[in-house]
């Protein structure tokens, strides 16, 4: 009987997972396997190792322990697990990031030389990078008119389940193949993982979130979301399955569907530019002034810790921290503060939130960190600096959100202005907004 490898990345899940189909077809017996890179095990938070270490428990339980985890450098790994099992292919899921794409290229190469070949069948998105074009084939820009031709195109519904079909090789019948315990940082979380999890979150939120989903969205102070960001970030549910519970004719089933298409998006631009990780996409602002002395260092700081004197910032901060997530209306709040306020970098907010989030990826973090620094496609525009009194007033209007995250602050009313004076241990504001706004817009005025 012949022999396939099922290697796991963004997809950890069993339901809708067309590289599964094509790995056990013909009967072939199948070894699931997970390579814990040591260079993403570095550039990951605790909280997102967390994330992945559960869903890898939540997986490895449901093959009923049959999933060889194993250390190292895949382009090592995997050609060495083939030949423990003598396999004639290894399957994947498409990965469209910079470092996927070059990963997949040298393990091609790696399995070439020997014989076997690697199979890429679908991908983290509902409609993959490359795929929206304009008419002469060139990638969109903008969003809008994306949005348009995504919807024209479409997406294929959920795959079939094969898991009660296939042969699954046992890896504890193997030798040399140094299995190893998935990560267990023991970070507190406020998200279950895995894929049971998934898609009982989902469920919950289609019964209960999905009808209120247009107007709550922005609103920190309400459940109004779905969380269900860390799940599409590590694949323990695909859109697909989500799609197929939308009624898009409805209004808050529409709005949740441009959300997705938004991810594919950004996930399109990143696989067109993929300089745009940590480079301007919109090369034009490499001459903007920032900010990176001693001075500016210490305004990030008091940012990263939610001290800026700023509530609505402070309390989107302190909720990073303490859950490594963050209600995305607030994401855009703080992220124009660092940019726009304190003339800081846009990298150093991205580097900070791709350390701290649990849904941290590079596709959607990246290019929404430069729609607020107006670099990116879509940007916001320059002169678009959001005010973090008005926008708490507006989207936290009791207040509720800031008073949570931020203790100081919990028996102060009118929390947003604090006309009645700041209490004892809460920060004076680190900078004048109007002061800044004004600065921002001379800077950003001088590389027009």
């Amino acid at each position: 009987m012949s022999s396939t490898l099922l290697w796991f990345r963004r997809d950890l899940r069993l339901h809708d997972l067309p590289p599964l189909l094509e790995a056990a077809a013909g009967g072939a017996e199948v070894l699931a396997c997970f390579v814990l890179d040591p260079r993403l095990e570095k550039s990951s938070g605790p909280r997102r190792l967390q994330f992945l270490g559960d869903s890898l428990r939540a997986l490895s339980e449901a093959l009923d322990g049959r999933l060889l985890i194993t250390r190292g450098r895949p382009a090592e790994r995997i050609p060495l697990l083939c030949k423990q099992i003598d396999a004639s292919a290894v399957h994947i899921s498409a990965d469209f990031s910079p470092f996927g794409k070059r990963r997949d290229a040298r393990v091609a190469d790696a399995l070439s030389a020997a014989g076997v070949t690697l199979h890429a069948t679908g991908s983290p998105y509902l409609v993959s990078p490359g795929r929206v074009t304009k008419d002469d084939g060139t990638p969109y820009k903008v969003f809008t008119p994306f949005f348009a031709r995504w919807r024209e195109i479409g997406w294929r519904a959920p795959a079939q389940s094969a898991r009660a079909t296939v042969s699954w090789i046992d890896p504890g019948r193997l030798s040399g193949l140094e299995p190893v315990d998935p990560p267990n940082p023991g970070a507190a979380m406020d998200i279950e993982a895995g894929e049971p999890a998934a898609l009982r979150r989902w469920a919950e939120f289609v019964d209960s979130g999905l009808t209120d989903y247009a107007d709550d969205r922005n609103r920190p102070d309400k459940p109004g979301t779905s969380r269900m960001s860390a799940h599409l970030k590590f694949g323990t549910i695909h859109p697909r399955t989500m799609v197929a519970d939308l009624n898009v004719r409805e209004t808050g089933p529409g709005a949740y569907l441009r959300e997705l298409a938004f991810r594919d998006f950004y996930g399109a631009v990143l696989a067109e530019w993929p300089a745009s990780a940590w480079w301007n996409w919109n090369r034009n602002y490499d001459g903007i002034e920032v900010d990176t002395d001693a001075a500016a260092k210490k305004a990030f700081e008091a940012w990263k810790q939610g001290r800026t004197g700023y509530p609505i910032v402070d309390a989107g901060m302190r909720q990073l921290l303490e859950t490594g997530f963050m209600h995305n209306r607030v994401r855009m709040i703080v992220a124009s503060f660092l940019v726009k306020d304190l003339h800081l970098p846009w990298q150093w907010g991205a580097r900070w939130f791709l350390e701290q989030l649990v849904d941290g990826d590079m596709a959607s973090n990246q290019h929404g960190w430069q729609w607020c620094a107006g670099s990116g496609t879509d940007a916001a525009p320059y002169f678009r600096v959001f005010n973090p009194t008005a926008q708490g007033e507006k989207f936290d209007p009791s207040g509720e959100y800031v008073r949570r995250w931020v203790p100081e602050l919990a028996e102060v009313a009118g929390v947003h202005k604090l006309k009645a004076g700041r209490p004892a241990g809460y920060p004076e504001p680190i900078v004048d907004h109007a002061a800044e706004r004004t600065e921002a817009l001379a800077r950003y005025g001088r590389i027009g």
